[in-house]
């Protein structure tokens, strides 16, 4: 055990125990995670902060307002629902559009309204929120995503993930919606991470469960050299989320969507580690080298290119 452990560190691979002390606990003030944790409160700093999101078209924060809910579904390209304070994507419910008296849901399955209803209760009673706490329902613009990615996709939206370490990108992964996870870009449920080049945000190899892979599950395509668009935009976004919310660790969720580009989806003030597999690198050595860099007056632009700076020279070799 104790051989393994070694091993390990000398490979660079990050803990869960160190992740907590050394980033969370270090560089997450307690008081600004719940700029993160609501929902709500994370579209507001992005938007005045000018860092694109989905468009919010309400929201439900309890049975009076539920009289709301047909006017929030009446969109022909559909709605997302989701809740305020939810994580791992529970409870998030995509409806494709409208469909003979009920709506298409992203798995091909009508949904109609009592059971819309009853799932916006759901949310209400806290059943998907952080705490158990009640929560709040909210209604969003739902994103069409870039077809860059069909080939290595399947039945929904990717997404990209970055991990940010004191404003500078450090670390990246795209992930993809699998027929295992429900058509969901979440890795908890059986979706693909594929490592990302930082500097050319170009797809590397992937994961699933935990263990590593070539190809996607559904398609058997190869997961390498596939090109993410507006990348540059992409990074300057995930730097961004450092200066509206003040935490040192976090980790920016991306989407692309084909007419409006790359769209902030949420933040994360306790990303996992899993990005690890997907690219197939510890990032201690990076991490350490983020940690002691000097971004004494940088602005985002800035850090961006700090960041592909300490990315080349700790990870020398893209695997």
């Amino acid at each position: 055990m104790i051989g393994r452990y070694r091993a390990l560190r000398r490979a660079g691979l990050l803990g869960i125990n160190e992740r907590n002390l050394r980033l969370v606990n270090e560089l997450n003030p307690r008081r600004l995670i719940r700029l993160v944790d609501d929902k709500r409160e994370t579209k507001r700093l992005a938007m005045a902060a000018g860092i694109p999101t989905p468009e919010l078209y309400g929201v439900i924060a309890n049975p009076f307002h539920m009289r709301h809910l047909e006017s929030y579904l009446d969109k022909p390209d559909g709605v997302v629902i989701k809740p305020a304070n939810g994580s791992q994507g529970n409870g998030i419910q995509v409806l494709m559009e409208p469909m003979r008296g009920g709506w298409r849901r992203s798995n091909g399955q009508r949904a109609m309204l009592e059971d819309i209803r009853f799932h916006v209760n759901n949310i209400l009673s806290g059943m998907y929120s952080l705490s158990g706490q009640p929560d709040v329902a909210m209604f969003e613009y739902r994103v069409k995503f870039d077809e860059i990615f069909n080939p290595i996709s399947f039945g929904g939206v990717p997404d990209i993930r970055i991990i940010v370490v004191r404003g500078i990108p450090a670390v990246a992964m795209v992930r993809l919606p699998t027929a295992e996870s429900d058509g969901k870009a979440n890795l908890h449920k059986g979706g693909v991470g594929v490592g990302l080049d930082l500097v050319t945000g170009k797809t590397l190899s992937g994961m699933q469960n935990g263990k590593t892979t070539d190809i996607h599950p559904d398609t058997a395509n190869p997961l390498k050299n596939f090109s993410v668009p507006h990348w540059d935009a992409m990074l300057e976004m995930a730097a961004k989320a450092y200066d509206v919310t003040g935490l040192g660790y976090l980790g920016a969720d991306i989407v692309l969507d084909k007419g409006k580009g790359p769209l902030l989806l949420e933040l994360n003030a306790r990303p996992g580690l899993a990005i690890q597999i997907a690219n197939r690198i510890g990032i201690r050595p990076l991490l350490n080298a983020t940690l002691e860099a000097d971004t004494e007056g940088m602005d985002a632009l800035a850090r961006v290119e700090l960041a592909r700076k300490l990315y080349r020279q700790n990870v020398p070799e893209v695997v």
